[in-house]
C-alpha cells in the first residue's frame, strides 16, 4: 500500500515533496519522484513494500521511459494479465509485480484498463508522448484519490491534507462541504472538504491534456443491482455452493503477499467466513487472527471471535481492552482523519489496526458484506416501516416521535429507544430518502438552525433520490442496498477502514468486493439475501457449512463505542471554533441539552467533534 501526489502547472520540486511526504504514513518504506521540467509535471510516490519488495519501486517506467504509473493498491488478477500482455508482445522486467501490469496495460489498452482490473486501486499515468495524465481508481473506491483544479494548477494525492501542503492551494472548508456532511456523516464523492477539490468518484477515470489543463472525468463502472430470475431456477444449494466458491477463491487472491497477513476476527459471519477460507487453502496453524474485545459486555465480540478460532484452529491473538482507553484515542484519531467522519467506529478499528500491524503487514477484512447481501438493521426496518408510513398520520407519528425522545437513553451498543428514534426520524421524510435520514448526524429539519438558512432535500440528499429513483429494481431492499453500497460503503466504511489501517501502515484487502462475487451479488435476487426478516440468507446457508451455530445464527453486532455517555464529560470543554455558514450557538445549545439528558445528541455531536479536531490540526493542537 502507498500514497501517491502530483501536479501539473505551477509549484516546483519542494511542493512536490512536501505533499509526498505528507503522506510518509501510506508508505514508510520508500518514496519515488519524477519532474518533467518542459511540461511541469510532478509526480511522488511513498511505498509500503508488500509485493515484488526488490523491483517494485516507483515511479515505474515502460521501456522507452516515455510512460510511467505511480500506483496505490493491489491488483488481484495482475498474473492473469501479465500472461495475456506477454502473449500480446510485452516485455516484463520485474518479476511479479503488479504495477508493471498497469504500465504495460495502459500501453495496450489505454484508458480502458481500469475496466479490466479485479482489485484495489489509485492510480496515476503519466504518457509523455501524447502529454496526457490519466488518474483512475478502483470500482468501489477502496483506495482514496482527491484532486484540485484552477486555470494555472491540477494536483492529486492519496490524502485530502496533502493538497495543501502545495503552497498554491488554501485548506479552506467548504461550505457546501460542511452541509453535506452534517446531512450524511460523511461526505459523498465528489464532494470533497476544501474549496476547489474533490474526490474522484469510484469507478471513474480522470484524464487530463497537460497542455491544455483541459480535464474529463467518466465512469467506467458502477454498482447496479439487476435480479437475474434465472438464478431463481437454480437449486438454493447450487447458488450456496457457486457462492462458497466465489468466496474461496477471492481469498486465495487476496492472500498473495510478500509480507506477514493476517485477518480481522470479530466473531461475525463474514470475517469469520473469511477466516474460514482462508484453512480451506492454508494450514490452519500459519493463520493469524486479530481480534480487540472489551470488558463491557454490549460493546464485546470476543468470545464468538474466540468460537470461531477455535474451531478452526487458527493462531488467534486476543487482546482485552477496557471500553475507556479507546476514549483517550478520540483527539489524536480524529485529527488525523484528512476529513471529517461522522463514523465512531474508526475509534476500535484504528484500535485494531495498531494491534494487528505490531505482527503483520497486510489484513484481510469483511468490508462490504453488510452492502451486498442486506445485513444492517434497517433492511429488516424497511417492512414495518413501508406499513408505518401507509398506516400512521402525520399528526400520530409526531406524537410518538415527542414520545420516543423522552425514553431513557441506553448507554448499550446499538440499544432499542436509540434505533427507534433513529427510525422514526427517518419516517419524517420521504421513502426515496429514508436511508440518509436514518443515519444523518443532524436532520434536515434542523439545518437551519445549525447551518444559518435551511436545506432543500434535493440539495443534500440529491444524489441519494437519483439512486433510488433510478434503481433497476422497483424493490425498495434493492434500492437500499443500492444506497448503502453506493455511498455508505464508498464513503463511510471503506474510508475509515482505510484511514485506520495506513495512520498505522497496514494494508487492508476487502474480501468481498471481489469482481467475481459482486458480479454473483448483483445479480442474485433478493429472497436469498433477505427473506422473512432473515438478513444475509444465503451466506448464512454457506456459513452453516463452515463456522459453528452460534455464530450462524447470532444477530449483527456493531463495532461500537458508548459515545452517549461519553460525550456527557468528553471534551471537558466542547471546542466551539467558528466554521463558515454554522452557529455555533446552536451548537453550544446541543452540548448542553445532551449533557443534561434533555436530548440524545451523540451522532450530531461526534461529528461536530470530528470537524473540530481537523480545524485544530490546521490551526494548533487542541486541549482535551
Amino acid at each position: 500500500m502507498c500514497g501517491i501526489a502530483g501536479f501539473v502547472g505551477q509549484g516546483d520540486r519542494s511542493d512536490l515533496i512536501a505533499m509526498t511526504r505528507a503522506q510518509a504514513h501510506r508508505g514508510p518504506d520508500d518514496e519515488g519522484f519524477h519532474v518533467d521540467a518542459e511540461w511541469s509535471v510532478f509526480l511522488g510516490h511513498r511505498r509500503l513494500s508488500i509485493r515484488d519488495i526488490a523491483g517494485g519501486a516507483q515511479p515505474m517506467w515502460n521501456e522507452d521511459h516515455s510512460i510511467c504509473v505511480i500506483f496505490n493498491g493491489e491488483i488481484y488478477n495482475h498474473i492473469e494479465l501479465r500472461r495475456e500482455l506477454e502473449r500480446l508482445g510485452h516485455r516484463f522486467h520485474s518479476s511479479h509485480s503488479d504495477t508493471e501490469v498497469l504500465v504495460h496495460g495502459y500501453e495496450q489498452w489505454g484508458a480502458e484498463l481500469a475496466v479490466r482490473l479485479n482489485g484495489m486501486f489509485a492510480f496515476a499515468v503519466y504518457d509523455a508522448p501524447r502529454r496526457r495524465l490519466l488518474l483512475a481508481r478502483d470500482r468501489f473506491g477502496e483506495k482514496p484519490l482527491y484532486y484540485y483544479k484552477n486555470d494555472k494548477l491540477f494536483a492529486f494525492a492519496s490524502e485530502l491534507s496533502a493538497l495543501p501542503r502545495h503552497s498554491a492551494i488554501e485548506a479552506k472548508p467548504s461550505v457546501a462541504a460542511i452541509r453535506k456532511f452534517f446531512a450524511w456523516g460523511y461526505l459523498p464523492a465528489p464532494a470533497a472538504y476544501y474549496e476547489g477539490t474533490a474526490k474522484l468518484p469510484a469507478g471513474h477515470v480522470l484524464e487530463l491534456d497537460v497542455g491544455s489543463g483541459t480535464a474529463t472525468v467518466r465512469s467506467y463502472w458502477r454498482f447496479h443491482i439487476e435480479p437475474d430470475e434465472s438464478m431463481a431456477a437454480r437449486t438454493e444449494a447450487s447458488l450456496v455452493e457457486e457462492l462458497r466458491h466465489l468466496l474461496l477463491q477471492a481469498v486465495e487472491r487476496r492472500m498473495v503477499s510478500d509480507v506477514p497477513l493476517g485477518i480481522f476476527l470479530s466473531g461475525g459471519i463474514d470475517s469469520g467466513l473469511i477466516a474460514a477460507a482462508a484453512v480451506q487453502k492454508h494450514p490452519p496453524e500459519q493463520v493469524k487472527a486479530f481480534t480487540i474485545g472489551f470488558a463491557e459486555k454490549s460493546f464485546d465480540e470476543s468470545e464468538y471471535a474466540k468460537a470461531v478460532a477455535d474451531h478452526l484452529g487458527i493462531d488467534h491473538q486476543l487482546r482485552m481492552l477496557h471500553i475507556d482507553s479507546a476514549r483517550e484515542l478520540i483527539p489524536s484519531v480524529l485529527s488525523r482523519m484528512d476529513e471529517p467522519l461522522g463514523d465512531p467506529s474508526i475509534i476500535p478499528t484504528y484500535m485494531l489496526a495498531a494491534f494487528a500491524r505490531e505482527q503483520v503487514t497486510v489484513a484481510l477484512a469483511g468490508d462490504g458484506g453488510d452492502e451486498l447481501f442486506a445485513g444492517y438493521d434497517p433492511f429488516a426496518a424497511l417492512g414495518p416501516a413501508r406499513a408505518y408510513a401507509r398506516l400512521v398520520p402525520d399528526f400520530l407519528h409526531r406524537v410518538l416521535r415527542a414520545v420516543a425522545e423522552r425514553l431513557p437513553h441506553s448507554a448499550s451498543n446499538m440499544s432499542l429507544d436509540f434505533k427507534l428514534r433513529r427510525t422514526l426520524t427517518g419516517l419524517s421524510y420521504p421513502p426515496s430518502v429514508w436511508a440518509p435520514a436514518w443515519m444523518a448526524p443532524l436532520e434536515p429539519d434542523l439545518h437551519g438552525a445549525l447551518l444559518e438558512t435551511p436545506s432543500d432535500l434535493e440539495d443534500v440528499y440529491g444524489d441519494a433520490i437519483a439512486v433510488w429513483e433510478t434503481c433497476a429494481s422497483p424493490d425498495p431492499a434493492d434500492r437500499l442496498m443500492e444506497f448503502f453500497t453506493i455511498f455508505y460503503l464508498q464513503d463511510d466504511i471503506l474510508t475509515k477502514t482505510d484511514r485506520a489501517t495506513m495512520m498505522n501502515s497496514l494494508e487492508s484487502r476487502a474480501i468481498f468486493l471481489d469482481n467475481d462475487l459482486v458480479e454473483f451479488c448483483r445479480r442474485l435476487p433478493r429472497r436469498f439475501k433477505l427473506r422473512g426478516g432473515e438478513r444475509k440468507y444465503l451466506l448464512r446457508r454457506v456459513a452453516e457449512t463452515l463456522l459453528p451455530p452460534q455464530i450462524v445464527q447470532r444477530p449483527k453486532k456493531g463495532f461500537g463505542i458508548p459515545i452517549g455517555p461519553w460525550l456527557k464529560s468528553v471534551p471537558a470543554e466542547p471546542p466551539l471554533d467558528a466554521l463558515p455558514g454554522v452557529s455555533t450557538d446552536w451548537a453550544r445549545q446541543a452540548w448542553a441539552d445532551h449533557r443534561a439528558g434533555r436530548v440524545d445528541h451523540r451522532l450530531f455531536l461526534w461529528s461536530w467533534l470530528s470537524v473540530q479536531y481537523l480545524l485544530h490540526e490546521q490551526t494548533g493542537p487542541m486541549a482535551q
